[in-house]
């Protein structure tokens, strides 16, 4: 194939051949991808307004690492701006669901020789973990710190056993 037939052309606007710039699969993905990076920049260029600052606050989501001990399960909630008062946690009934509410509200006020300025928003967040085993749901602690939550939840005693070895037996 010469080089020259992949190169694409402007053609007389007789509509007898398409330019091969519109028939290239190459060309497609090109387009689709312009589309993409588009759109990505569109949602992040108006960060700076408080309407997409309320809008990215609706939809908080806590951060959590959950790790897992012989004993017991951790689980940590980066929770920055938050108390106490703002954070439910419940455990599910047959204790295999933790979950996470919250409400996280922000207030900014700026006074100046002038102007006055204040912003107020919030967002709620509700959160679910599936448990990998069994807890002892009456002794489940948690703790609020720095802006950090940490759940420990205590293995139930069957699930602290770790793996059984089972003999095999020759038939």
């Amino acid at each position: 194939m010469a080089s020259k037939a992949l190169v694409p052309k402007n053609q007389n606007d007789t509509g007898l051949r398409r330019q091969a710039w519109d028939e290239s699969p190459l060309m497609a993905l090109q387009q689709q991808m312009n589309r993409l990076f588009d759109g990505f920049f569109k949602t992040w260029s108006g960060l700076g307004t408080s309407e997409a600052f309320s809008e990215g606050l609706s939809r908080y989501t806590p951060r959590i690492d959950v790790t897992e001990t012989d004993k017991t399960l951790e689980v940590s909630a980066e929770m920055p701006g938050m108390s106490d008062k703002d954070v439910e946690v419940t455990l599910s009934s047959n204790g295999n669901v933790l979950q996470l509410r919250g409400e996280k509200k922000v207030e900014r006020e700026h006074k100046e020789r002038g102007y006055y300025h204040s912003e107020r928003s919030f967002g709620s967040f509700q959160r679910q973990i599936s448990l990998p085993c069994a807890v002892e749901q009456d002794k489940v602690q948690a703790t609020f710190k720095d802006g950090i939550l940490h759940i420990t939840l205590p293995k139930q005693a069957s699930q602290r056993q770790g793996a059984k070895r089972i003999t095999v037996k020759t038939a």
